[in-house]
């Protein structure tokens, strides 16, 4: 349930359905393939009034639920019980600033915040955080205090009800949810029972440690508490990754290749020579440099980009602005792609030259200007990217100039990596690392 809070907010996985919940009929498997972790909220609950109402209801259940729990342990002792009741009140407690972000969000811009007050929610999601982290420490506080010096816990009946009664106020959150969620379509808001429903099952971890103090083993009760610390602390990392990748203008990389494959729709159009987006609040706002021949008129110019506009608007549910930038087909790479970075000198026994990323008529390509290479030889560059994935790009000879060899492909976003050039001529191989840097000063 602090993982709904954080959705609420907009830091939580990117759904690839539609503003009407339904799934989109176009391949996107650029967002398929590697999943999203932190990416954006559905829009069906942050723009949506009943998805709202169903956010506020949960937290009035979970805030009754905690107050119950928070009551017994006053009475019992049960560390596992006040673990599992600062987790629903953290819960309960995130409706507060969420409350205070949207109401800042909702005011209009003016000239010193022209974008609006989105960021407000950023600034929420810290705060929640915050709870979160605290409410884990106390509750760890607490657990390793006891279970350094135990103490006798009473009531074990009332603690094993209680222990029930968060199962039954988290269960209750999650039916609720899961129905408002499949009336408005949202499933993000699904995920949210789902989420609810699992955090229940720590609940019936306080029932169990009450049996193991039932049973003689006295030392169950802050043992659970503990593992329920553990489980607040996992949720306090994910929560304050996602928040703090939001605050420094993070977004998908998948959501990137959504933006293009949308602008890929106009026929008319180019290749998308750059994109660039960023969230104000729960919404997104985007920039591309598209490409449009170079004989086109104004009009026909701004025709194209306003059907980009309605292209973008159409996949995208969360986003609220785009601006689109058209270019000259075939320009030069610093008109659409600013600052490149700086061609790169190889130097080895099969081959020698530069390594430089060009603009083509049909986009960004990877070129190999040789200066010496051995006959026969094959060339591809082969691109680090994060977590252990390689981009390979093979390199073929222009017929015009057969010492230039270039990519089929574009070389993916960022051009700042670390590479190899491989050179294969007969039973010998070579690979030439090499590095490209983007300029500090580099936009797309």
């Amino acid at each position: 349930m602090l993982r709904s809070s954080l959705r609420w907010l907009g830091f939580a996985p990117y759904d690839q359905t539609s503003a009407h919940g339904h799934t989109r009929d176009h391949d996107h498997s650029a967002g398929g393939a590697h999943g999203h972790t932190h990416g954006v909220i559905d829009p069906t609950i942050a723009t949506t009034a009943r998805g709202i109402w169903a956010i506020k209801w949960s937290f009035v259940i979970l805030g009754i639920t905690a107050a119950l729990q928070i009551a017994v342990v006053f009475v019992s002792g049960s560390v596992a019980l006040l673990a599992d009741a600062i987790h629903n009140v953290g819960d309960a407690a995130t409706a507060i600033p969420l409350w205070i972000a949207f109401m800042f969000a909702r005011r209009r811009p003016s000239p010193r915040f022209t974008y609006g007050l989105g960021r407000v929610e950023d600034l929420a999601g810290v705060v929640i955080v915050a709870i979160i982290l605290f409410s884990a420490l106390v509750a760890g506080y607490e657990a390793i205090d006891r279970l350094m010096h135990p103490q006798p816990i009473g009531l074990l009946g009332w603690v094993a009800a209680a222990g029930v009664v968060g199962f039954v106020g988290n269960e209750a959150v999650a039916v609720f949810r899961i129905r408002v969620g499949r009336q408005i379509n949202s499933a993000a808001l699904i995920a949210d029972g789902y989420h609810a429903r699992t955090d229940g099952l720590t609940s019936l971890a306080v029932v169990l440690g009450a049996i193991g103090v039932w049973l003689g083993f006295p030392l169950a009760d802050p043992i659970v508490g503990l593992l329920i610390t553990v489980a607040i602390f996992g949720i306090v990392w994910q929560s304050a990754k996602a928040v703090f990748t939001r605050m420094l203008d993070g977004v998908e990389p998948a959501l990137l290749e959504e933006i293009r494959h949308a602008a890929g729709h106009v026929v008319a159009a180019g290749p998308v020579l750059g994109v660039r987006a960023r969230w104000l609040g729960h919404r997104l706002t985007a920039e591309l440099d598209v490409a449009v021949s170079g004989d086109s008129t104004v009009r026909e110019a701004d025709k194209i980009s306003s059907e980009i506009e309605h292209q973008l608007l159409t996949h995208i549910p969360a986003l609220s602005t785009a601006h689109v930038r058209v270019r000259p087909a075939g320009a030069a790479l610093h008109a659409g792609h600013h600052h490149a970075p700086d061609p790169v000198a190889v130097k080895g026994e099969l081959g020698e030259g530069v390594i430089e990323i060009i603009e083509t008529p049909a986009g960004e390509r990877l070129r190999f200007r040789a200066q010496r290479l051995a006959a026969a030889t094959k060339v591809s560059v082969e691109i680090e990217r994060p977590g252990g994935r390689v981009e390979t790009l093979s390199l073929t000879p222009l017929a015009e100039d057969p010492s230039r060899l270039v990519s089929a492909d574009p070389p993916a976003e960022p051009h700042e990596f670390d590479a190899r050039l491989c050179l294969q001529a007969s039973e010998r191989r070579e690979a030439l690392a090499f590095r490209m840097v983007e300029p500090v000063e580099h936009t797309h």
